[in-house]
């Protein structure tokens, strides 16, 4: 499917809002490149996590800058699965970067300005032939502030918490609602006060609040949205 103005797509908000899924969906309607931030910071906080740079109670900022030079990540296409997975240093960590451990680690990993500066930089790259979906914290104010098409997704902090629950416990993994909630919570925190591109609405962003919209519904608001800004 070719549109003729080729348009960069930037999804913001906050975590366990769906961002991903939406991106992924409308990445592959429109035949898109999709690229998951979110799973770029992921990598990074297990590769301090396997180094030793970071645990519940400690983290080596130096150490980890002084690594950040030999981390590579890329993501390669799954057909079974039908998406990108994530690869670490040449390893598949897909499974690794969505734990609940990792998760508890992302937000203080991201909020180094030297993490960041090096995957603004890898992301910027990406989006120069256009034609992008790309979501996380930070995409249309400081990755792409000149994207078409701005989005910043919300949902109640109960509503995302109950969505995580119900994701990690179909894979298996034991956690309570409780943990989850307070992972959502402390998250969002960290997330808007952090010194480095907090996260905040993009002034010409549009807000979706999904607390009460099915994926279909929002799917087709999104895929809408995506379509005028292409003809715009």
């Amino acid at each position: 499917m070719s549109h003729t103005n080729k348009i960069i797509v930037a999804i913001d908000g906050f975590s366990s809002t769906g961002k991903s899924t939406v991106a992924k969906q409308l990445a592959s309607k429109l035949g898109y490149i999709y690229v998951d931030t979110g799973a770029m910071y992921r990598m990074v906080a297990l590769y301090a996590f396997d180094q030793g740079c970071i645990s519940p109670d400690t983290f080596d900022v130096e150490k980890l800058i002084t690594l950040l030079p030999k981390i590579t990540l890329n993501f390669v296409f799954n057909e079974k699965a039908g998406f990108a997975e994530a690869y670490l240093n040449g390893v598949n960590v897909e499974s690794r970067i969505r734990t609940l451990e990792i998760s508890n680690y992302v937000s203080r990993v991201s909020s180094i300005s030297e993490v960041r500066s090096k995957l603004v930089d890898i992301q910027q790259k990406l989006g120069q032939d256009k034609g992008l979906v790309m979501d996380g914290r930070d995409i249309g104010t400081v990755v792409f502030p000149e994207a078409e098409l701005k989005l910043f997704m919300n949902a109640s902090a109960a509503t995302r918490a109950q969505r995580r629950y119900d994701e990690l416990l179909a894979k298996g993994e034991s956690v309570t609602y409780e943990a989850i909630l307070e992972n959502v919570t402390s998250r969002d925190a960290q997330d808007t006060s952090r010194k480095d591109s907090p996260l905040v609405k993009a002034k010409d962003a549009i807000e979706i609040d999904n607390s009460d919209l099915t994926r279909e519904a929002q799917f087709e608001l999104i895929y809408d949205l995506a379509l005028k800004a292409m003809q715009a």
